[in-house]
């Protein structure tokens, strides 16, 4: 009978094994014998087994032979390999059926997409898109016009939009206001992400809004505040007969001093209270402000090309006259640095952001600008970055404390403990000022300065909360909508400056945790947040503390709100106001 053979390898002892097959009894059950499989080791590298396939077929006819054991075995090595394919595919649809892509909300029209629904009477685009989250869920997509657009608005997806996915979400798509209001996009607060945006933001960062740059400038800040103050004490002293308060219009008087300041660190403009100021901080103001509500209009351009030369709304015909308003200032200003620095006048280390840019674009690698243009452009940037926006939440935080009088109360009460009645606060003063802190937050919570996150662009194909997300997809966060879940923030809409002082105490304005972002976060957050931060505490603690403040018949102060690139108040800020500390205190 000849025998088989098995050759392995790697073995170099003599070693003896059992094998065991099993056989049906007699009686219905199993039961085994050995087969001895002689094992000798030729060498390092092969070994001999015998198997006495004769004797085994003699001694046990029951057994089947090998040819039919071999067909069972290929038989089960077949079901199995199918069988890892079919987990394999199943698992493979699984994970696609995972990874779909984000619900569309219901609706849309050809060509306009959705915009229809962001035009309520009755809501703000970050309240309808609110709206839609608790509808569709925390991630969901419309289409602006033909832009496929998702919408976030949960802590967890903005952190992974803004940290693991950052590097591609941190560019802004192109548009007619970064063309025309940018200096065709030289201007960093709408530049795409690139080497030449993150240069300029670096140059920005370090030379101009540093914590060492702001504490240089901060007796500057602090006498412009000052400075207003004492002039509204003196017109308080020129009142009416019979009158105990006069009528001011806060929300231009924050914005005038604001504007005073940012002016000062980028151009070094100073008024010093001549006869023509007063019309010339109107027209900056006003140029400001159009740039801004420009900047965040809807162009239809934007997201139907083929319908940008109609110019729907006069947005471009407007965007090029202010940009050119602009322009004349900047160039102005620019001018006359040149001129002072050719004389030896003044340094690039010393001086204003002009000074600065002046001195570090010499030589630089500019993408293609001038340096002329690109001094305007990052100028503008800080400009129209750092005015409004903290004017904007000032005044809704001085709305919201006329509305809870229990608050104000509370507020002006800290202030008499750490500064009296003596002087007027100095920026030093501040960070005794923990109650005042969560006044300045709760309203950074409830307005921030912009609910809606500047639209971003993914720039390749990803996956977001469980989605597949194309290339090309704008990204916009509604931070309005994360900053009030209730599961994060206890009665969400209600104005609790307390919140920061326990439950949410660990929150705070750099956007290191997510529930809680009213500058933006990742790469794209705001440069100035520091000086907003540092312009906006100043400023309420100095109006809260120098003047009690009033309304007209104690009526709430109406809370209309319009939307732009930052959430304005619809009506005029007027407050009846007298002052509150001893008269040498404003000398």
């Amino acid at each position: 009978m000849p025998r088989s053979f098995i050759q392995g390898h790697h073995y170099a002892t003599l070693s003896l094994f059992s094998f065991h097959f099993f056989s049906t009894s007699g009686e219905g059950g199993y039961h085994s014998d050995p087969i001895n499989v002689d094992c000798i080791a030729l060498s390092h590298s092969s070994v001999l087994v015998r198997l006495s396939i004769h004797e085994i077929e003699m001694e046990h006819p029951e057994i089947p032979s090998i040819g039919v054991i071999s067909s069972y075995l290929y038989s089960f090595g077949a079901g199995f390999f199918l069988l890892v394919l079919s987990f394999l595919f199943v698992l493979k649809k699984a994970t696609a059926r995972k990874r779909k892509e984000p619900p569309e909300v219901a609706g849309g029209w050809p060509i306009i997409g959705h915009l229809r629904l962001l035009k309520s009477d009755s809501q703000l685009p970050h309240q309808t898109l609110g709206a839609l989250a608790d509808k569709y869920g925390p991630i969901f997509r419309i289409r602006v016009g033909a832009q496929p657009t998702l919408i976030i608005s949960s802590s967890e997806l903005a952190k992974e939009c803004h940290t693991t996915l950052d590097s591609i979400v941190s560019s802004h798509p192109k548009s007619v206001a970064g063309k025309l209001l940018g200096y065709n996009y030289a201007a960093f607060g709408t530049r795409p992400y690139d080497s030449f945006y993150r240069r300029m933001r670096k140059i920005v960062a370090s030379e101009v809004l540093s914590n060492r740059r702001l504490e240089l400038q901060r007796d500057v800040r602090v006498s412009e505040v000052k400075k207003a103050l004492k002039e509204v004490f003196n017109q308080w002293t020129k009142r009416e007969e019979g009158s105990n308060h006069i009528l001011v219009d806060v929300e231009e008087l924050i914005g005038n001093i604001n504007l005073k300041v940012v002016l000062m660190m980028v151009s070094g403009k100073r008024f010093l209270g001549g006869s023509g100021e007063v019309e010339e901080m109107k027209r900056y103001r006003k140029v400001m402000r159009d740039f801004l509500d420009l900047l965040g209009k809807f162009v239809v351009g934007d997201s139907i090309p083929f319908l940008r030369w109609l110019d729907v709304g006069g947005y471009e015909k407007a965007m090029k006259i202010t940009s050119k308003e602009l322009d004349s200032l900047l160039e102005e200003w620019l001018e006359d640095h040149r001129r002072k620095r050719n004389s030896g006048a003044i340094d690039g280390e010393h001086g204003d952001l002009m000074d600065v840019l002046l001195s570090n674009l010499e030589g630089m690698d500019l993408g293609g600008y001038d340096a002329n243009t690109v001094n305007k452009a990052t100028c503008t940037s800080i400009i129209t970055g750092g005015t409004d926006t903290v004017t904007i939440s000032l005044a809704w935080a001085v709305s919201l404390l006329l509305n809870n009088r229990e608050v104000l109360r509370r507020a002006q009460e800290e202030l008499d403990i750490h500064v009296g009645n003596k002087r007027l606060v100095d920026e030093l003063d501040i960070s005794k000022l923990v109650y005042l802190q969560a006044v300045v937050n709760e309203t950074l919570r409830l307005y921030p300065p912009g609910p809606l996150s500047g639209v971003r662009v993914f720039s390749e194909d990803c996956i977001v909360g469980g989605y597949n997300i194309a290339g090309g997809t704008h990204l916009i966060t509604n931070l309005w909508k994360i900053h009030t879940n209730p599961e994060v923030w206890a009665e969400p809409l209600e104005f609790k400056p307390e919140r920061f002082l326990n439950r949410n105490k660990q929150l705070d304005v750099k956007g290191q945790r997510f529930e809680f972002l009213p500058f933006g976060c990742g790469r794209r957050s705001c440069p100035g947040m520091n000086l907003g931060i540092q312009m906006t505490q100043l400023m309420l603690a100095s109006l809260i503390h120098s003047f009690e403040l009033n309304t007209r018949s104690d009526e709430p102060v109406d809370m209309a709100a319009s939307f732009g690139i930052a959430m304005y108040r619809t009506n005029p800020l007027e407050v009846l106001v007298k002052p509150r500390l001893l008269a040498s205190a404003y000398v």
